[in-house]
């Protein structure tokens, strides 16, 4: 089944219910700080856990206290879909204090 790319205002209804993601470049992202390196190492573990049962992968860049997520649908042309939406909306409940930006 193919994935179809969302209309610029269904993606703004999107990202108004997950404060701290914006779309840059086509892409959803979202950056977290954390307490520390190992906390921030913690979540990309768990952020990958996730990634692996959707079946469907960000970029991920793992700074020292930082964890930062760009994602897109590359079978839809490299658009923001739903599924990204999906992936953001797991990634926002695990985080810690879901996401101090």
């Amino acid at each position: 089944m193919a994935v179809e790319p969302l209309s610029q205002k269904e993606i703004e209804d999107r990202l108004a219910e997950l404060p701290g993601w914006s779309v840059e470049d086509d892409r959803l992202v979202r950056s977290y700080r954390l307490g520390s390196h190992f906390a921030a190492a913690a979540l990309v573990v768990h952020i990958a856990g996730i990634q692996d049962e959707l079946d469907h992968h960000s970029d991920l860049t793992l700074g020292y206290n930082t964890v930062r997520l760009s994602v897109n649908t590359h079978s839809a042309g490299g658009a923001v879909t739903a599924k990204d939406f999906s992936l953001a909306r797991r990634v926002e409940d695990i985080a810690p204090g879901h996401g101090a930006h």
